[in-house]
């Protein structure tokens, strides 16, 4: 039987017989430090918890204001019987997905169209600076005026938030490519869409990925300005409504709910970053 159709587990055992004792050791040391890494952020985060709890509990920490944990769980219980917290959820997540999507591919064509036109990118890349350091929360009551109070609003103000940096940091990327690479395919008589597709898009790969991870979060944060000022559903619009109610308890479980939300998408993120790493 070939190796590519045995279970995986075969697969990790006939590696593992290949090696050293020595280096079956080094290893069994790195799982075990992985392991204890993974069990102390838990304790951390489960300790934070019962402290949280028990100095509300104890009047320590004013509870109106603090909230608690099992207050959150019993807000978040309330909130899932109604179906609103899944339908702010799903609202926050679509508006961030596509506002991540936007800026990825527009930030790939207009870094390709600066790379493959050196005189557009010498006039515009100023211009892109001076975007890139402008507070987006300053534009935010801009598109409103503009745009109005909806979801159009929201997603362009996530994008502006993420999009001027990320094609700088691409473009960067593409011109400080190996320039004898570059050569060898000139030599060879190719043109310049092949220097793109064979040389600055695969060497590039990691540097995207890399983009994407940061780009994911700040979308999400652009996602949160516009819902505060321009929606009526969403999370960032159940942080601002809280506040203004004196809802602590969904405040702070909008927020919790956010922090869950930008580490699963980080996450997936980085499995994609470690499959597409196999491959370049």
């Amino acid at each position: 039987m070939k190796m590519k159709n045995q279970p995986f587990s075969l697969k990790r055992s006939a590696k593992l017989t290949n090696i050293s004792p020595e280096q079956l050791e080094y290893i069994k040391k790195i799982r075990k430090n992985n392991f204890l890494i993974r069990l102390y952020r838990i304790i951390l985060f489960a300790g934070f918890l019962i402290i949280w709890e028990y100095t509300a509990r104890k009047g320590i920490i004013n509870d109106f204001i603090f909230s608690c944990p099992s207050k959150l769980y019993d807000n978040f219980l309330k909130l899932m019987r109604d179906g609103s917290l899944l339908h702010h959820i799903g609202i926050t997540l679509y508006e961030t997905l596509t506002g991540f999507v936007i800026v990825i591919i527009g930030s790939l064509l207009i870094a390709t169209l600066f790379w493959w036109n050196e005189t557009i990118s010498k006039v515009l890349e100023p211009y892109l600076v001076i975007l890139n350091a402008l507070p987006k929360s300053a534009l935010a009551p801009v598109l409103i005026v503009w745009l109005g109070s909806n979801k159009t609003t929201i997603i362009v103000c996530a994008c502006s938030v993420a999009i001027f940096g990320s094609i700088l940091n691409i473009y960067t990327g593409f011109v400080n490519v190996e320039g004898d690479k570059i050569k060898l395919i000139k030599t060879l008589k190719g043109n310049r869409f092949q220097c793109l597709k064979l040389v600055i898009l695969p060497s590039n790969v990691p540097n995207i990925i890399s983009i994407m991870k940061v780009n994911i979060g700040l979308c999400l944060v652009g996602v949160v300005i516009g819902e505060f000022l321009a929606a009526r559903e969403g999370l960032g619009y159940l942080i601002i409504y809280g506040s203004q109610t004196f809802k602590m308890g969904n405040v702070l479980l909008s927020i919790l709910i956010l922090c869950v939300i930008a580490m699963l998408l980080y996450l997936i993120l980085q499995r994609l970053e470690k499959k597409l790493n196999e491959y370049f």
